[in-house]
């Protein structure tokens, strides 16, 4: 292992937890089958007046190995075994903290009533996947570009539809009508031939539209990237029965239900 590999290797460790020492002196043994306090120090480059105690936590962490002798000599733990270890005590302190994060968070608080704004991607499909996670009742969904829908939008949209959700998807065109009633087969997949030729705006233009349960909404744009065939997108979102953006959205949404149906305005096609 050259020395930058090392330090690449201990920057790593420093991001999964480990402090700078801890990744130090567990770099340097892996460099090396097995060695003194004297000989981590100089190879990891740590006062040797920190080893010992360093050593101790890494031990505690399950990561070194300690031989009883004068001296003392230690030895790292195999990679893989070491990863693993990590790997579960991250894992854990993630759940510890989500866990600790529900019990403090206010569900539907009145400041989830207003809009919100995401810029990142893989934060809109994140948004969308918790509302069709927590669908009760309805899901009305609009996809006009097909390269924002993320697997994860698609397995949710199934499972919400197998635990009795009333599913109804709106897709741009017969081919990607085949594709979703394949993949959401529960679910009523209609073609909106108007989501085939949505028009741009400053070069932006409709990628997905959400409707769950009349209240939680979901609308997202996007737009070419600085990187060739990379899309960006953008959303807002609100939750809420009495927000003006939910009832304009409700209003349209449901009279593009009745329009693409034949069902005359106020009668429900869904049945409710």
């Amino acid at each position: 292992m050259s020395s930058s590999d090392a330090e690449e290797a201990v920057g790593a460790l420093e991001e999964l937890g480990l402090t700078e020492y801890e990744a130090r002196c567990f770099v340097a043994l892996t460099r090396i089958s097995k060695g003194t306090a004297r000989e981590v120090s100089q190879v990891a480059d740590v006062p040797r007046s920190r080893v010992y105690d360093t050593v101790e936590r890494l031990d505690r962490k399950g990561l070194v190995e300690v031989q009883q002798t004068d001296p003392r000599e230690y030895r790292a733990v195999p990679v893989d075994t070491a990863c693993r270890r990590i790997r579960e005590d991250y894992d854990s302190r993630i759940n510890a903290a989500e866990n600790a994060l529900q019990q403090v968070e206010e569900p539907n608080a009145p400041d989830d009533e207003g809009m919100w704004s995401i810029t990142q991607k893989e934060h809109v499909t994140d948004r969308v996947v918790t509302f069709l996670e927590e669908a009760e009742d309805t899901i009305h969904y609009l996809v006009a570009a097909t390269s924002v829908v993320d697997r994860q939008i698609r397995e949710a949209l199934r499972s919400a539809a197998e635990r009795g959700v009333t599913v109804y998807v709106e897709v741009p065109s017969e081919g990607v009508q085949a594709e979703y009633a394949d993949e959401v087969p529960d679910a009523e997949i209609v073609v909106a031939p108007d989501l085939a030729s949505t028009n741009d705006v400053y070069d932006e233009w409709p990628g997905q539209l959400l409707l769950v349960d009349q209240q939680a909404i979901v609308a997202a744009g996007v737009k070419d990237g600085d990187l060739p065939d990379v899309v960006q997108e953008m959303a807002v979102w609100t939750y809420g029965r009495d927000h003006g953006f939910a009832v304009w959205i409700r209003e349209l949404l449901d009279n593009r239900i009745g329009h693409l149906e034949g069902t005359p305005r106020g009668e429900d096609p869904r049945g409710q």
